[in-house]
């Protein structure tokens, strides 16, 4: 099979796998809201100007986010020692908690799905694993141009 169309087939699968798994999600949080809590999980404590570089939103858009979690008892807010403009975003202990509840949920909802899976198929996806884990960890300038364009140059 060529690149091209094992291209096509992954990109179908692994939409499809990924909309499958969002749908497994019951915490009643929005993509987005449930993305800027796994943001300031993982990288947090984070400024309100940070979490917004990190999520490539605005400034008041995630003023509103993080409002809405703070709310729902999933984050907390403090104003820096130094600057009092500052406001430092950390998750609480629920929003760790939560996040911990769906990711458990999500993997054992694919673990259940690749359980069906003949012996043969299973070897086989696990031995793409490594394959995945290099494509998409490639660094985005590395893309190619559709056919037809030709690449920019940078001089």
């Amino acid at each position: 099979m060529e690149p091209v169309e094992i291209a096509g087939r992954l990109r179908v699968s692994v939409t499809r796998l990924a909309r499958l798994m969002r749908q497994q999600e019951d915490s009643g949080l929005t993509p987005t809201l449930r993305a800027a809590l796994a943001t300031v999980s993982r990288h947090g404590p984070l400024t309100l100007g940070e979490l917004a570089a990190h999520e490539q939103v605005t400034k008041p858009t995630t003023t509103n986010i993080v409002t809405k979690l703070e709310g729902l008892g999933l984050v907390s807010r403090r104003p820096d020692t130094t600057d009092r403009r500052v406001c430092w975003v950390e998750v609480t202990t629920l929003g760790r908690r939560q996040l911990e509840v769906h990711r458990e949920r999500r993997t054992e909802w694919l673990a259940n799905r690749l359980r069906d899976l003949p012996p043969g198929d299973l070897e086989r996806l696990a031995a793409a694993l490594d394959a995945l884990d290099t494509v998409s960890a490639r660094p985005e300038s590395a893309a190619v141009p559709l056919a037809g364009q030709s690449p920019t140059s940078t001089s």
